[in-house]
């Protein structure tokens, strides 16, 4: 048992989301698209399951995976997507972190697609990440043919 009510099932499950969005022990990641409104539980999952902490937007080295929350009315998804792009490691990953559907934010996953497409990236089947957030896994073209 836990003795946190905040949706947390236990040790076991503590990096479970984290893990189907692709983070794994060892990667460096950066964080792009934080505000107030994201999941903190979620980021801190990330941490623990990737051993360290979040990058900032003003991380200037090869990153293994980017965290991207992204709202509709954020600018431009392709150009956050291709601006991602710029210090990913080639077997890299985005997860985009939308919010929910029926939140005034919300992106579509056609609109998703569209721009993952755009910027030369495969956008995975999303799924939930958190209270709030719906998260999806980008990967690179040459990424997604291999497995």
């Amino acid at each position: 048992m836990t003795e946190e009510g905040n949706g947390s099932a236990g040790d076991g499950n503590r990096t479970a989301t984290a893990a189907r969005l692709g983070f794994a022990e060892g990667q460096v990641v950066q964080e792009l698209g934080w505000d107030e409104d994201v999941d903190e539980a979620l980021r801190e999952e990330i941490e623990d399951a990737v051993g360290s902490p979040l990058e900032d937007e003003d991380y200037d080295g090869v990153v293994d995976a980017v965290l991207l929350w992204w709202r509709d009315g954020d600018g431009d998804l392709i150009d956050d997507c291709v601006d991602a792009l710029a210090g990913l490691a080639d077997k890299g990953f985005i997860a985009l972190l939308v919010p929910r559907a029926g939140h005034p934010d919300h992106v579509d996953a056609s609109d998703i697609q569209e721009a993952a497409q755009t910027a030369g990236l495969n956008a995975s089947s999303s799924s939930k990440a958190g209270e709030e957030w719906i998260g999806t896994k980008l990967v690179q073209g040459g990424a997604a043919k291999q497995r």
